[in-house]
């Protein structure tokens, strides 16, 4: 399972959202958020534990950077995952709702 071109898909109902990559029919790669007075409180990043260390996880937080972007909306980074790639670069401040 090596496909480099993953489809991300989003899905968004009732203040919760998702962002998530599905191979052979099998979610490998999920990024979860609540909705909270516009902004999105990332929550929880999770991926394959076999397919750790690649860009599964990167691409679902730069899904979700478009995503903000798209809609005007900040991102409250809950998860320590997102947070720290929001740290490491001035990029994401425009979403960063800090």
């Amino acid at each position: 399972m090596t496909a480099t071109n993953d489809t991300i898909h989003h899905r968004e109902n009732d203040g919760r959202g998702e962002f998530y990559i599905e191979r052979e029919g099998r979610r490998v790669g999920e990024l979860t958020y609540a909705s909270n007075s516009g902004a999105m409180v990332v929550g929880h990043t999770w991926v394959d534990p076999k397919l750790r260390g690649g860009r599964l996880a990167p691409n679902l937080v730069e899904a979700a950077v478009a995503f903000a972007r798209r809609e005007s909306r900040k991102i409250i980074p809950v998860c320590s995952y997102v947070r720290a790639v929001f740290g490491r670069s001035q990029a994401y401040d425009d979403v960063w709702q800090r």
